[in-house]
C-alpha cells in the first residue's frame, strides 16, 4: 500500500463526508430538534452504514446492482420512500422546543439504513473506491475505509453541532418551523436525483 494515498484519501472522505447531502441534512435537523447528544445515535449509524456501503461496493456489490437493474429500482423507490417520510416529518414539525425530550430522536439503525438510500453515499462510495483502490489490493479499501470512519463522523457530528447551536440562538417556533421546513424541501428535493435516468 502506497501510503502516499492516505492524504488524497483522507481529503476526498472530508469534502464528500462534509458536503451537504440527505444524511447533513438529517443530522442538521436533528441537532436543531434534539440536541447534540441525542443525535449521536443517528451520526453513529449514519458512519457505519456508510462504511458498510463503502467496503461493500468496493468488494463488487456495484457490479452486482447492474447485473439486476430490478433490484436497483427497488432500492431507489425505497429511497425516494424513505427522503419524503423524512421530509414530511421535518416539515409538519411544530418548531415548539417544549416537550421534545419526549420524542425520540432518529437513531442508529435509521442512520445505517438512511446510508444505504442515499444517493450520494452511494456516489461517494463507488468514486472513492474506484480512485483510490484497485481489486487486487483488498489492503487499500480496508486503509481507505479506516480513514473514513473517524473523519464520517467527525463531519456528520459537525452538522449535528450546528443544528444544536442554531437551537441555542433561536428559541422562537416561527423560526424554527421555517428551518425544518427549508430542510424538508432540500430532502424532497433531493428525490429528483434519484428519479433521473
Amino acid at each position: 500500500m502506497d501510503l502516499s494515498l492516505t492524504l488524497p484519501m483522507s481529503a476526498f472522505a472530508l469534502a464528500a463526508s462534509l458536503s451537504p447531502g440527505p444524511v447533513n441534512m438529517v443530522c442538521l435537523g436533528s441537532g436543531t430538534r434534539h440536541g447534540l447528544r441525542a443525535s449521536l445515535g443517528f451520526v453513529s449509524g449514519a458512519t457505519l452504514g456508510f462504511i458498510g456501503l463503502f467496503v461493500a461496493v468496493g468488494l463488487g456489490l456495484a457490479e452486482v446492482l447492474l447485473r439486476l437493474p430490478g433490484l436497483a429500482a427497488l432500492m431507489r423507490w425505497a429511497a425516494v420512500a424513505f427522503l419524503l417520510y423524512l421530509s414530511w416529518q421535518l416539515a409538519r414539525d411544530s418548531g415548539e422546543l417544549a416537550g421534545r425530550d419526549q420524542e425520540a430522536p432518529p437513531g442508529f439503525v435509521a442512520g445505517a439504513l438512511m446510508q444505504w438510500l442515499n444517493p450520494k453515499a452511494w456516489l461517494a462510495a463507488a468514486s472513492g473506491v474506484g480512485a483510490y483502490t484497485h481489486a487486487a489490493r483488498p489492503e487499500e479499501l480496508a486503509v481507505f475505509a479506516a480513514l473514513y470512519a473517524p473523519i464520517c463522523w467527525l463531519s456528520l457530528s459537525c452538522w449535528v453541532y450546528a443544528g444544536a447551536a442554531f437551537r441555542r440562538l433561536s428559541t422562537t417556533p416561527r423560526v424554527l418551523r421555517r428551518l425544518n421546513r427549508g430542510l424538508a424541501a432540500l430532502l424532497a428535493g433531493s428525490c429528483v436525483f434519484l428519479l433521473l435516468p
